[in-house]
């Protein structure tokens, strides 16, 4: 291969990683560095009006989609391998794909920013790609916001 083949193939390769990165940034605009340690976390909306975030679940980075709709955390099985996660019973359940069976767990901890609750229900969804879906077992123990294309989660005390 000549230098001016490698020289193309670079340049094409880090423009290619500059348009991968700048779109990541777009769709998936809450990253965990970006967050801060507050007790409160500002989220911005993604193209797709959904809100997405990095969080840390039992202290490991995941993606998750914030849905208030959801009663609960859903986590597709990839995520509960990689989390080491033990199912505690099997329960039938009705979603918006239909009814499927789901594998209940508790989570020690999810953290979005400075923002934690400890001792979460969640359920494994084997159906269920992609992200985790942050639902109603976490965020109702927060104070939810929605207003202008930005949600907002505060930590309450107790």
């Amino acid at each position: 291969m000549s230098k001016n083949t490698l020289a193309i193939s670079l340049i094409w390769l880090t423009l290619a990683g500059v348009i991968l990165y700048l779109v990541d940034n777009i769709q998936n605009p809450n990253k965990l560095n970006q967050l801060g340690e507050t007790s409160t976390v500002v989220l911005k909306r993604g193209l797709d009006g959904h809100y997405r975030s990095e969080a840390l679940i039992n202290g490991e980075k995941v993606n998750v989609l914030v849905d208030t709709g959801a009663t609960g955390v859903a986590i597709s099985q990839s995520i509960a391998d990689k989390l080491n996660l033990k199912s505690l019973d099997a329960i039938r359940t009705n979603t918006a794909n239909g009814d499927s069976v789901g594998y209940m767990v508790r989570l020690e901890s999810v953290k979005m920013g400075g923002v934690t609750a400890r001792d979460v229900a969640a359920m494994i969804a084997p159906g269920l790609d992609g992200d985790v879906l942050l639902g109603m077992s976490f965020l109702g123990r927060m104070d939810v916001r929605l207003f202008k294309g930005e949600m907002t989660i505060k930590q309450v005390e107790d």
